[in-house]
């Protein structure tokens, strides 16, 4: 007789997702990229607006390479997103791009893009989520909370838009604010997973905070059925 299996039956453990900003780090930014991701990141998103051309390529190419080489190490995978610029997307080899409101819309990035490469949109409201294009893989909704890394002056979201964008169809990544202690209740909401910058980057020990956020993520997994759509992997 088999025995049974405790993961059968319910969905992945939630994504996540660190947004890199220089300006949140406290000490070396590629050293913490790969000790986040050492320490359970799934996806690393490269955001970068004060940098061009060949510098922003670099930039790029340099969290790329942390990255990869620390997933390496543990043995697992981590995806690269670039956020807003299909050109270095493309150059670097990413696994999606992230697009905002100053970026080219869906369709325009499907034609550029890979067959494989994952698209996101950023998002402010659930209703932009489901009026979302046909193209977009997943979606970003921000800010959930109070954002850790930058001011915000006006409302949060809160948890109960994470449950309204759920029930659309497309994966919602939750944003903003988001700690080891709010993160469970978020994911529990049905977001397929979270994206943090200040937890980790701004913590003074990046892989400590990675793993608090795994943990709790991992809690909401064991506790939620397998019924929301799943962040594309």
């Amino acid at each position: 007789m088999s025995k049974p299996n405790p993961t059968e039956g319910r969905r992945p453990d939630p994504i996540l997702c660190l947004v890199v900003d220089r300006g949140a780090t406290r000490g070396d930014l590629a050293h913490c990229v790969a000790a986040a991701v050492g320490a359970g990141v799934d996806w690393v998103q490269i955001r970068e607006r004060e940098l061009e051309g060949a510098a922003l390529l670099a930039h790029a190419q340099e969290i790329d390479a942390a990255a990869r080489q620390a997933a390496a190490q543990r043995g697992g995978r981590v995806k690269i997103f670039v956020n807003r610029r299909i050109d270095i997307a493309l150059a670097l080899g990413a696994d999606g791009v992230q697009l905002g409101f100053d970026a080219v819309d869906p369709p325009t990035a499907r034609r550029l893009l890979p067959a494989d490469a994952k698209i996101g949109i950023s998002t402010h409201h659930p209703d932009e989520i489901r009026s979302a294009a046909p193209e977009v893989d997943y979606a970003q909704l921000a800010p959930i909370a109070r954002p850790l890394s930058k001011p915000r002056a006006g409302p949060f979201l809160g948890v109960r838009a994470v449950a309204e964008a759920a029930r659309y169809g497309i994966p919602v990544i939750a944003q903003g604010g988001i700690t080891a202690a709010n993160a469970a209740s978020i994911a529990a909401a049905g977001a397929a997973g979270i994206a943090v910058t200040g937890a980790i980057l701004s913590a003074p020990d990046p892989a400590g905070a990675t793993r608090a956020l795994r943990a709790a993520l991992a809690a909401a997994a064991r506790n939620r059925p397998g019924t929301s759509p799943s962040a594309p992997v």
